[in-house]
């Protein structure tokens, strides 16, 4: 007999869209909206089967992110946007610290092809660190634990049941679950509202926990600015229902590597120009990418994925600007119109 379905929300928490009931489950696995999607062995086995027809361009294409130090960001007060590399970033709001995604060691099988623009010790004074969700590339047990040992009084913006998997790791560090569509409480005196909203993916860490942990992405919005970060996400009508619930937004950080071959990562990343109708969807002003660089996880050339994305930007095909910064570049986003 198959599970049966139900749903699931942080009842203490706002849930922003009418009616809406929660995050579908099916027995213990999340859906990627109404609909499960099980990644399965068979096709990582095709992968690994399959020769890639661009093998050895990849191997020539020795293309990294030019690196910039950056560990004084850590201790400023200005606001400011950092990417550290992969997805992970530093967003500071109205002097409050947003940390997302942090992976800022490497480990079997997730090497990084550059430095980190400071040290793991420098990073410092963090308020908010957001989960998008629990792969490994996105969600690092030894960095976890040092930025909780560095940061006494940071918190966690994460997914329904986040915490059980984060308590393994940093049994004290708070951590406030949000299911799609739901308001984090932020308390009385925060300067900006943050929400998690839907992504088109899936969660597995080992061989017996597929799905069992949500994943999403997140929007901060102030007085003046919508600033949304897509986590690791396919193309799907959630970007749509995300500008018809807020409006045009201003700044989007988007994924755009790890999309070959198609047939195994189609439902797991978009690519670059997926990743460019995405934002003009979203209707933002400004796009800067992520998920690229990095790491190796996937069978395109290192450089394809930015230099893909220029060429629609330079095509005109691109509503908003693209700013493809150095790892560590520290970027005025207030200044941006």
């Amino acid at each position: 007999m198959a599970a049966p379905a139900h749903y699931r929300r942080n009842e203490d928490l706002r849930t922003i869209r009418p009616s809406y009931p929660g995050n579908k489950l099916i027995g213990k696995e999340y859906c990627n909206g109404e609909a499960l999607y099980e990644p399965t062995f068979g096709t990582a086995l095709r992968w690994q089967l399959t020769a890639n027809p661009q093998k050895e361009e990849k191997k020539h294409d020795t293309w990294v992110p030019n690196v910039v130090p950056c560990a004084e960001a850590f201790f400023s007060t200005q606001d400011m946007l950092v990417w550290l590399g992969h997805a992970s970033f530093l967003l500071r709001v109205q002097g409050v610290s947003l940390l997302f995604d942090p992976v800022l060691f490497s480990s079997v099988g997730l090497r990084h092809r550059h430095p980190l623009p400071c040290r793991p010790e420098d990073v410092r004074n963090i308020d908010f660190i957001l989960l998008s969700h629990g792969h490994r590339d996105h969600l690092d047990e030894r960095s976890i634990k040092l930025l909780a040992q560095q940061n006494p009084k940071m918190r966690v913006l994460s997914s329904l049941s986040m915490g059980k998997l984060l308590r393994g790791m940093a049994p004290s560090l708070p951590v406030q679950e949000a299911g799609w569509w739901q308001q984090y409480d932020l308390g009385p005196a925060a300067p900006f509202e943050i929400y998690y909203l839907p992504a088109s993916h899936w969660h597995r860490r080992g061989l017996f926990d597929l799905n069992e942990v949500l994943w999403g992405s997140f929007l901060i919005k102030t007085e003046d600015r919508l600033i949304y970060f897509g986590g690791d996400t396919s193309y799907s009508d959630h970007f749509d229902l995300i500008e018809q619930t807020f409006g045009p937004l201003d700044i989007v950080l988007l994924p755009i590597g790890a999309y070959k071959p198609p047939f195994m990562m189609h439902m797991s990343h978009v690519n670059p120009h997926e990743a460019a109708k995405a934002a003009n969807v979203l209707r933002a002003g400004h796009l800067v990418p992520m998920h690229y660089g990095t790491f190796d996880l996937s069978d395109e050339p290192a450089s394809e994925p930015l230099r893909l994305l220029t060429e629609v930007a330079a095509g005109g095909l691109l509503r908003g600007q693209l700013h493809a910064p150095a790892v560590g570049e520290v970027l005025d986003w207030t200044t941006w119109e």
